[in-house]
């Protein structure tokens, strides 16, 4: 048991933390407050409601956990691993903050469900669960989008297209579920995507660079062939 605690140290940094961080979500969920600020678009009354993204939604779970423990225990790569967990700490810190400072609620879930089935009924779990309050920016976003930038920035996975496309395919799915379950306004999708593009800035700025320069090139490139003939 000593051994394996030595062998993966490294992975109780996130998992300290964790726990950190969800008594202080809680708290956050309990406090009270004298007045919330409502979070509201016309964009989110334009975007149906529909339990099927119920699946997408709760497979953020086991997205997350899974990449988190494969960089733990699969992957040698320790520098990797801490690129992934300081960005989710740092999206997730900045998101307790925000809770804090500036107290939100959300009022767009359906009084009526349209239809009843399985997936209406695990929505209404999740609704029961967990509250509207507390929404921007969406974590649920921010870690989507971190976790697939750790993946497609991941050496180790560089040849994996399957791996890449999959993570890209769910993370979109994630992303409107967070919509169309009316879990969270538009506002809260675009800073969560606006936080998880800071991360990628400051976690991975070579990838960041090579991001940014390599259509430029491609497009010299063009204009070089295209001269020539």
């Amino acid at each position: 048991m000593l051994e394996f605690i030595k062998k993966y140290k490294h992975g109780l940094v996130i998992a300290t933390y964790s726990l950190v961080y969800m008594v202080l979500f809680f708290y956050l969920e309990r406090m009270p407050v004298h007045g919330y600020h409502v979070v509201h678009t016309v964009f989110d009354d334009m975007i149906p409601f529909c339990e099927y993204f119920i699946v997408p939604y709760l497979l953020w779970f086991p997205y997350m956990i899974g990449t988190v423990a494969y960089f733990i225990f699969i992957n040698k790569n320790k520098r990797e691993y801490y690129q992934l967990i300081c960005n989710m700490m740092m999206g997730m810190t900045i998101f307790l903050i925000v809770s804090y400072v500036y107290p939100n609620v959300l009022h767009l879930r359906p009084a009526e469900f349209p239809r009843d089935n399985i997936f209406t009924d695990a929505v209404k779990w999740l609704y029961r669960t967990d509250t509207s309050t507390n929404v921007l920016p969406s974590i649920h976003v921010f870690n989507s989008l971190a976790i697939h930038m750790s993946l497609t920035s991941c050496e180790a996975l560089k040849d994996c297209k399957t791996v890449k496309r999959a993570s890209l395919v769910l993370t979109i799915l994630i992303i409107m579920s967070t919509m169309l379950l009316k879990q969270h306004s538009v506002i809260d999708v675009c800073m969560g995507a606006t936080l998880a593009l800071f991360g990628y800035l400051v976690f991975y700025p070579q990838k960041a660079l090579e991001t940014s320069t390599a259509p430029s090139w491609t497009s010299y490139k063009g204009r070089r062939k295209n001269y020539k003939l």
